[in-house]
């Protein structure tokens, strides 16, 4: 059996089989469901949870429910999503044209038009996700990497959207009981010493299924546990406890019952746990949900969208050992461009993309919420260890750069001609001027500071681009071997209406002024990256860089494994790259001038909040660089913006500000005459004080962060005129209370 109907009880995901055509087509066809779709397809998010939902790929556990279900059965669902309303058609056609070597089972257009949900017969040597890339380097097309787990449900459409079935999906077949991965094994570990442990027991009723905004009161608890520093020795865990409660009833209906079913006792004595429990639900509390409680439930969610092993997760701020998640739905330009890229080199990729993209832009500008026009300057450094896979940018930046490369050689060779038949005369004939029209974009990373002016000057308004294998080639543009030429490069490439150039007396010299438009990406180790720019910490060149990163995996990991680029993947990001050819003009997208502007009050906010001069002032440029990608993504889309281009820039932004605060942050600091404030990046000051607290409270925790005293009373006015706190009510003298009013977390 391989098709199952997902409904719920008691919070539990419960399935039981389909077992005939007839039974699967009338749930796709009653009433309800027509009506929900009607409604899902115009944007009604809660009519598309009430549609039918369907398993595909996994046997239920004993008792119904699918929570944890190991057991594979003998088809694979799959979810193909992100596609264009004219890609359809010839989608659909492909995949039914390849049936027969597919095994397909099912195929149905998903429920918001944007894909299809397939099922195909497994092949039982591979594992889930393998099955997944197998099928689709067979069809061409991208799988939803979020969608990979055996458990993941499918919302159901009609039968007017069902495109072939076949009666094999509801015969009896025996299922297989997959290998487990080391990190199953490992989950499975920490849930049966955490059953086996009475410190680490919940009570009886404790619904461990249970959710709460589609993430496991166990995840929260345990994600909260962390958060709150971890399950304290015992002695000290009564306070710890008490903290628990009062931030679970936010989302246990204010219930001392509730919360008792979904936290541990952590071998506190009972009765003396449930006290606690209910002195903390009858504490005053506030209208808002603790901050803390908002980033456990967030954190949870950004797991179960993406699984990552040994992850701490971050704020986005420098405040952890990992860079941010990266979103599981993203642009379709984007999962085009890391589709052939191993996971653990996705987020690096997307970043690095940028400025080759960017490089096809001419004559077109966006003006930013400063009301400056700016054109798509965008440089990219990517700092990750030695032998970590940097050239993993290196292929989808070529395939981008393929129809500059062709335009450039034809002026290559009308240049190479003029050179030769100069050559050919003597010095004191008469030669020809150089010719016109040679734009040659993609430039030699060892030109010198002359052939760039140069290049620049007759590139007629287009950007130059460069790749660079070590940061260090950046060198080769200096006038001298003392002279920063090469950082004030960096700097003015991204500065609107710049100018540079040099003059010389020589006939031969060239002597030009310029306005530098000049895209690059270039790779380094850690250690070098941050000797490199060592010297102009507080210049300008580090802010106006977009940063990325490659995770170190673990000794003897195993070998990522890349994907083909061939001529589908060639002509699936043609239409990309001929919208951004074909732009022109002032273009402006309402969407991403107001989501510049959202991300500005949270990098505003969490400055405030934490302190930090040094996060405050990378921010700046790091939301100029964001809004910016934005608008390559809003053009290569054909002007159209996409919900999923929200979420991929708020990321982008904090994975670019992470890198900065974790690689330069302390030097940064120092350089500006401050005392080190912590390695792992700016902390939010508000969150460091209970709800209620004093002026001493303050002074201490900015003590603990190495801040002095006397800017404390400055810093709670500011609080106080931004909402975020008010005067004790009962009118303590220097006695504080948050009001919680505004989300306090960068970004």
């Amino acid at each position: 059996m391989s098709c199952f109907l997902i409904t719920y009880q008691d919070g539990h995901k419960v399935a039981r089989p389909v077992t005939s055509r007839e039974e699967y087509l009338a749930l796709r066809d009653s009433e309800a469901q027509i009506q929900n779709l009607a409604k899902a397809r115009r944007g009604n998010d809660a009519a598309k949870h009430r549609l039918v939902q369907m398993n595909y790929s996994c046997m239920p556990n004993a008792d119904g429910t699918l929570k944890g279900a190991k057991q594979m059965t003998t088809t694979v669902g799959m979810d193909v999503d992100g596609l264009k309303p004219e890609q359809l058609d010839d989608i659909a056609a492909k995949i039914i044209a390849k049936k027969q070597s597919l095994g397909l089972l099912m195929l149905e257009k998903s429920a918001r038009l944007h894909g299809f949900h397939l099922v195909f017969r497994r092949r039982q040597e591979l594992s889930q996700e393998e099955n997944l890339r197998w099928a689709s380097e067979l069809l061409g097309v991208e799988y939803d990497s979020g969608a990979k787990d055996i458990t993941r449900i499918f919302f159901t459409t009609t039968n007017a959207d069902l495109l072939f079935l076949d009666d094999e999906l509801f015969a009896s077949s025996p299922a297989r009981e997959p290998e487990q991965t080391e990190g199953q094994q490992k989950e499975q570990q920490q849930e049966e010493q955490h059953e086996a442990s009475p410190q680490g027991a919940a009570s009886p009723s404790a619904p461990a299924d249970a959710e709460y905004d589609e993430a496991t009161y166990a995840a929260i608890v345990h994600e909260l546990e962390k958060l709150l520093g971890g399950v304290p020795m015992h002695g000290s865990r009564n306070q710890f406890i008490f903290t628990m409660a009062c931030n679970l009833r936010y989302i246990c209906n204010h219930d001392p019952q509730w919360v008792a079913k979904v936290l541990p006792d952590y071998g506190e004595n009972r009765e003396k746990w449930y006290n606690s429990i209910k002195s903390a639900c009858n504490r005053s509390m506030t209208i808002h949900m603790p901050q803390v409680m908002k980033r456990a439930i967030e954190r949870v969610k950004m797991a179960q969208a993406k699984p990552c092993d040994d992850a701490e997760g971050t704020d986005g701020s420098g405040n952890g050992s990992i860079p941010p998640r990266m979103p599981h739905t993203l642009p379709a330009m984007i999962r085009l461009l890391v589709s052939k890229t191993p996971d653990i080199y996705r987020p690096a990729v997307a970043h690095a993309v940028f400025p080759a993209l960017a490089t096809h832009l001419w004559h077109t500008k966006f003006r930013y919420i400063d009301n400056v026009e700016h054109e798509a300057t965008l440089m990219c450094v990517l700092m990750a260890g030695t032998g970590a896979g940097k050239s993993c940018i290196t292929k989808p930046i070529d395939c981008i750069m393929k129809d500059v490369r062709e335009r450039d050689k034809i002026s290559m060779e009308k240049e190479q001609k003029w050179k030769d038949e100069m050559n050919t005369k003597g010095a004191n004939k008469d030669k020809k001027n150089r010719p016109e029209g040679i734009v040659i974009q993609e430039v030699d990373a060892d030109m010198t500071n002359a052939a760039f002016v140069l290049r620049m000057a007759e590139a007629e308004d287009h950007f130059l681009y460069v790749r660079m294998n070590e940061i260090e080639q950046f060198n080769a543009l200096k006038v001298s071997a003392r002279s920063d030429s090469h950082f004030q490069i960096m700097c003015l490439a991204f500065d609107p209406g710049n100018s540079y150039g040099q003059t010389r007396v020589g006939v031969q010299s060239v002597s030009r002024r310029v306005c530098i438009r000049f895209n690059w990406n270039a790779s380094t180790t850690i250690r070098k990256g941050q000797q490199y720019f060592s010297k102009v910490l507080t210049d300008g060149p580090i802010s106006r860089i977009n940063f990325c990163t490659i995770p170190e995996q673990e000794i003897g990991a195993d070998m990522p494994i890349y994907g083909t680029y061939d001529e589908q993947f060639d002509k699936r990001l043609k239409p990309y790259i001929d919208n951004l050819n074909a732009a022109r003009g002032v273009i402006e997208c309402p969407q991403a001038f107001a989501l510049a502007k959202k991300l500005k009050e949270e990098n505003a906010d969490f400055a405030r909040l934490s302190q930090s001069r040094t996060f405050e002032n990378l921010s700046f440029r790091a939301n100029v660089i964001a809004y910016l990608k934005a608008m390559v993504l809003y053009v290569a889309n054909g002007c159209k913006w996409e919900r999923s281009f929200e979420d991929f820039i708020r990321w982008s932004e904090r994975y670019d500000l992470w890198c900065k605060m974790h690689f330069f942050g302390d030097a940064i600091d120092n350089a500006n005459g401050e005392v080190q404030v912590n390695k792992r990046g700016p902390r939010n000051l508000l969150e460091e004080l209970p709800d209620t607290f004093t002026y001493d409270d303050v002074v201490e925790v900015r003590r603990q962060q190495n801040l002095s005293a006397d800017k404390t009373r400055y810093m709670l006015n500011n609080w106080k005129t931004r909402g975020y706190i008010v005067r004790d009510p009962k009118g303590q003298k220097d006695v504080w209370v948050k009001c919680k009013g505004k989300t306090h977390r960068n970004q």
